[in-house]
């Protein structure tokens, strides 16, 4: 569609609300947001909202895959699937995460998804990838493969930087490892978003890591320290250092399951909409049945099953991950965290936008890129649109 109006909803900027406004769309781009102007319809087609709530396009800044497929399985159809599965659901750009790998599986990765971006595909937008590890302490590991992590290496990060091309935004690394300041450096002189994640850091760590260039924390709460004690005194972890430095962005897996009610509402009350984003931190699993699946890809990842809406260890002794969708995150900021809708939806969309630099998405507004999701009344996503592009089911 090259040009069209959306109409009969409420607009959420998510700036502020406007009852019964239109959305006018050209090439890809909003043209305008405002009062319902029919005077104006003369060769758009006009596209009826239905009384649903019109927001901008959600960006997961933090997502492994969906659909049955996983960004590890590292084929072009792998990239296409998630990226569709997710934009159903409302995400209208996703940056595709990587797990703790070896160079091999983590090179073969990035090889797919820049084929991947080559090719004519409908589904959410990948501006660039995030690399999840494997720079990360042991003792945080999480779902991710042992054998997989260790500390910075400069010749292998410059392997994994050349090959990527530019394509990397995001680096989560853990910055109590030796080399990891300098490792932080360079990410820093590059333009990569440097994010704090499976690490064991104490308050000071995490000071000098601010210092040198991270300024985000994965997956808030989870693979993370906190306070430690040690000969009868209390030092802070990270969680306790992202309430304390307002340097720092956050992350939360608002799937109703990572964290309870009370912690997402601790950290929305706490910090604001400017310093929280929303993930999904997805698995394969996510969009698809209960049951047995895999975290990583089919050929070299580790079993988990999927139940309550949440991926767990075959032992089931605690989570392999999440099968979260965006729309499911911004339901439960509203219903669990008492977030208003405004505030839930700009923390799934502009937030993440100004986190990663993103200024041509994020807002409904004049200029920018067409990403738009109607919720309806229950918030599950109806209709994305990506760049003006309906994708279809």
């Amino acid at each position: 569609m090259r040009k069209f109006k959306l109409i009969g909803g409420t607009v959420l900027t998510p700036i502020r609300a406007l009852a019964g406004a239109e959305v006018a769309v050209e090439e890809g781009k909003i043209v305008s947001v405002g009062p319902r102007d029919a005077a104006t319809d003369a060769g758009a087609d006009i596209l009826d909202a239905g009384g649903c709530f019109v927001a901008p396009g959600f960006i997961d800044m933090h997502v492994h895959g969906g659909g049955g497929y996983d960004f590890m399985d590292a084929t072009v159809e792998a990239f296409h699937g998630a990226a569709r599965m997710h934009a159903l659901h409302g995400t209208a750009t996703l940056l595709p995460t990587s797990l703790a790998s070896g160079d091999e599986a983590l090179l073969a990765m990035i090889a797919a998804y820049r084929e991947a971006v080559r090719a004519p595909w409908q589904g959410a937008a990948m501006p660039g990838l995030h690399l999840e590890g494997p720079y990360f302490s042991p003792s945080q590991a999480g779902a991710q493969e042992p054998g997989a992590i260790a500390p910075p290496d400069p010749r292998r990060t410059a392997r994994i930087l050349a090959a990527a091309q530019g394509s990397v935004l995001r680096w989560s690394s853990a910055p109590e490892l030796p080399g990891s300041m300098e490792f932080a450096r360079e990410m820093r002189e590059r333009g990569i978003l440097l994010s704090i994640g499976h690490s064991d850091a104490r308050e000071e760590v995490v000071a000098e890591a601010i210092e040198n260039g991270y300024s985000h924390l994965t997956h808030f709460y989870s693979c993370m320290s906190t306070i430690v004690r040690e000969k009868s005194y209390r030092f802070a972890g990270i969680i306790e250092c992202g309430y304390l430095y307002p340097e720092l962005t956050v992350e939360l897996i608002a799937d109703g399951r990572h964290l309870p009610a009370s912690l997402l509402r601790l950290a929305y009350q706490s910090m604001g909409t400017r310093r929280v984003a929303l993930v999904t931190d997805a698995l394969r699993g996510a969009g698809m049945p209960e049951g047995e699946s895999v975290i990583g890809s089919l050929k070299e990842g580790r079993k988990c099953i999927i139940e309550d809406g949440v991926a767990k260890l075959p032992d089931r002794s605690a989570f392999a991950g999440s099968v979260a969708t965006a729309d499911r995150l911004v339901r439960n900021m509203v219903r669990m965290a008492g977030a208003p809708l405004l505030d839930a939806v700009k923390m799934m969309s502009l937030t993440p936008a100004r986190i990663m630099g993103f200024r041509d998405r994020g807002i409904l507004a004049p200029g920018y890129r067409a990403d738009i999701v109607c919720l309806d009344a229950d918030l599950r996503a109806v209709k994305t649109f990506v760049g003006g592009e309906m994708v279809k089911n």
